[in-house]
Parts: C-alpha cells; structure tokens; sequence
C-alpha cells in the first residue's frame, strides 16, 4: 500500500470512537494489548504492516499519542542511531542518510487517546513528502537539525569527560537515549572504540506539530468527512482541526 492510499483510508476513519470502528473481540484485544499503535492501525487498515526497512511502498508511517485537540503526549521515535553512527560524525549529506530515508515521506497518525479505549479515535492524518514545495520550509528546518546534531554528537565524543554522546537538540529533532537492558552499547569504526554504552536514537519533539494560531491549511487533505466528525465529537470545544500546524 502507498502513503497517499494509507491517507485517504485512514481519513475517512477520523473522529469514529473505537466503539463503532471495531467490534467486540477487536476492542477486547486493544484492551487486553494496551492499545499498542501498530495493532490499532493493522485492525483500521485490515494489513498486516510491513517489518522491512518501510512501512509502506513508498514510505513511512509515523503516530502520536495524542489529546482530542491535537496535542502531542510523546515525542515520535523516528530511528536508532547505532549503526549510524559514523555517517553522523562524519557528517554524510543529509539526503544520503538513513535518517533522510525514514523521515522524507511520511502519514503522521494522531490517535487520541483520552478516556476509555471505546472512545479513543484517530483523528486526520497528514502525509509530509519533503521532495514537494509545501513541505520546503520544513526539509530546510530538519536538515539543519541534521548537521547541528551530527556536530553536537562529535563535540561530546571528543570533549565530554565520559568522551560519550549526549542528548543534542535540533529545532525540531533531537538524539536522546532509548534502550532497554540488557543495552547495546553503540561503536565508532571513526575513533575506533565506543562512543556509549547504550544505544540512542532520533525523535521528533513534540513542540513543532502544534502552534496556537487558528490555522487549518495543513488539514487540507483530511476531507471534509473527517473533519466534520471530529468537530461533531468534540463541538464546543477547542478543535484539533483549528490549531494543527506542521511549523
């Protein structure tokens, strides 16, 4: 399945609670699962999502926990950095990178998920293709975060007093460590030792999908279904589909 299809499908399932969207033995293993996101969306989909490098044929699917005006609860893990390690220190071109690869066509999924299960729903989604004019603005922002984080990432290799990464921030996306025991400690062929004893990661914060001005021209692919009930859940309150904003 393509980005754009994935979209569309995903679309006209938005502001449906999960009570009317899947039926009782579905709602029993969300529950059960604790509403795992990639559960919730081959049940929506009626797929089986890939496990290579892509979710889709042509790109990647991304989601968010979300509140119902939008509000993002979680950064989003975008990829690990253990085997890139390198091609971050040596600063590779941005669109020759890995990162570029998971980050350059991408569904952002907002699932809100306030209240029971039975009233959590996807709200509209937005397919982000950076090789496009819209999303200029935004490919300038993310490769800038690139380069700034790749030479944060050497600065601490080689002037730090544990001579390990770090958390580095870009305006957007940021390195941080995610692992689990038993971890992975990450290796530099570069410096020709390790560089952390855990393995790390590239997340988006959550700060630059949301902006208070009353803005809806990035929702314009949602379709007027989606957005009508989603503004029919929530009416009288201050709708997701006002304030969404990429950057």
């Amino acid at each position: 399945m393509r980005l754009e299809e994935a979209c569309v499908r995903f679309n006209k399932l938005a502001g449906i609670r999960f009570k009317e969207l899947f039926n009782q033995d579905d709602m029993d293993m969300i529950i059960t699962n604790k509403g795992k996101t990639g559960q919730l969306l081959e049940l929506a989909l009626g797929i089986h999502l890939s496990s290579t490098n892509l979710d889709f044929e042509d790109g990647e699917l991304k989601t968010n926990k979300c509140d119902f005006r939008g509000n993002p609860r979680e950064t989003v893990f975008i990829t690990q950095i253990s085997r890139a390690i390198d091609e971050l220190i040596q600063e590779r071109p941005f669109e020759e990178t890995h990162l570029y690869e998971k980050i350059s066509n991408i569904l952002y999924v907002p699932v809100c998920k306030d209240g029971s299960p039975k009233d959590w729903m996807f709200l509209p989604s937005i397919h982000i293709d950076l090789s496009t004019s819209r999303y200029a603005r935004l490919r300038d922002i993310w490769r800038s975060d690139y380069y700034s984080i790749c030479r944060q990432l050497k600065g601490h290799i080689e002037t730090s007093s544990d001579g390990c990464i770090h958390t580095s921030n870009g305006q957007h996306i940021q390195v941080r460590s995610k692992d689990s025991k038993p971890y992975h400690p990450i290796y530099s062929e570069t410096y020709g030792r390790y560089v952390s004893n855990k393995n790390h990661a590239f997340c988006r914060l959550p700060r630059y999908l949301t902006k208070p001005r009353q803005r809806r021209n990035e929702w314009d692919m949602a379709g007027s279904d989606g957005i009508s009930r989603v503004s029919a859940v929530f009416r009288g309150k201050s709708l997701l589909t006002n304030k969404m904003r990429i950057i």
